[in-house]
């Protein structure tokens, strides 16, 4: 896979961290950079959009959200984000961060790993206040680009936190020891997406039996384990595609760990229903 790049540098308002924050009134960027970054772009860092007031949709990896009161949407690296011709809302924050940033966090947040699936996430009107309140004061922070990154990152730290809470709530539990195989398994592939690892050498590395590997996969994702890595293979694939990333189709199945041309084709057309010719031809 590849690196993640750093967060870009006219998008930081910090001196010494790759943070952004925009609310109506605040940080938007010029025109010409604005324009420079284009509406659709393969994600460079983790991005989120809470939505006060008001509705609006968000297009991630192809896909449509309707993002409304009280609800967070996040997008991760690598991901394909196409931003709305329509407005965030009548009032909302979209804040951007990258991986240097996140590393110097204290804890690890997993619902950034989006175990669940789920790109979208709800908040009681509490929790919604709380969070209100802690987007406050980053935009008070990121005022002024000399602030203290001990200061943001601590506010950064329990802003995630909400959100993270938030995330696993939606099942009435918190994450269990299952959970946690679920997050390794997917870290794992992520890691070593390219090389195509199979079940065994996984459940070997996460410590498990095979037959238990495939439940807990089967019960997060419901999937299989070998369904969830060719998705996730053909997910890569059509974001290439997406952005020209290949000169043919065996380039593009090499670039992706596959030997056969002509079967990455066939798996391909059987995940999307798609040749990788309609699929093109679709996007142009």
């Amino acid at each position: 896979m590849r690196s993640v790049n750093l967060f870009p540098e006219q998008f930081s308002q910090n001196k010494q961290l790759p943070i952004r924050i925009i609310t109506p009134d605040f940080g938007h960027l010029s025109r010409e950079i604005a324009a420079e970054s284009g509406f659709t772009r393969r994600l460079q860092y983790y991005f989120s959009l809470f939505v006060l007031d008001g509705r609006c949709q968000h297009i991630v990896d192809l896909e449509t959200m309707e993002i409304g009161k009280h609800e967070l949407l996040f997008a991760l690296p690598h991901q394909v984000q196409q931003y709305p011709a329509t407005s965030h809302g009548s009032d909302y924050y979209k804040l951007g961060f990258d991986e240097e940033c996140f590393s110097r966090l204290p804890r690890r947040f997993p619902f950034l790993l989006n175990p669940l699936n789920r790109q979208k996430i709800r908040f009681s009107p509490a929790a919604a206040i709380r969070l209100k309140a802690v987007f406050e004061i980053l935009l008070g922070l990121l005022s002024t680009a000399d602030t203290s990154p001990v200061l943001i990152l601590a506010h950064l730290n329990s802003l995630l936190t909400e959100i993270n809470t938030a995330y696993f709530a939606v099942d009435g539990r918190p994450a269990d020891d299952r959970m946690e195989k679920f997050i390794g398994f997917k870290v794992f592939v992520e890691n070593n997406l390219t090389d195509h690892p199979t079940v065994r050498n996984i459940a070997k590395e996460l410590a498990v039996s095979t037959d238990s590997l495939y439940q807990i996969v089967k019960h997060f994702s419901g999937l299989s384990p070998k369904e969830f890595i060719t998705n996730r293979l053909i997910l890569e694939a059509r974001r290439r595609l997406y952005y020209n990333e290949w000169t043919s189709v065996k380039e593009l199945a090499f670039d992706l760990g596959f030997n056969d041309p002509d079967y990455f084709s066939r798996l391909f057309k059987k995940v999307t229903g798609k040749t990788i010719a309609g699929f093109s031809q679709d996007l142009s």
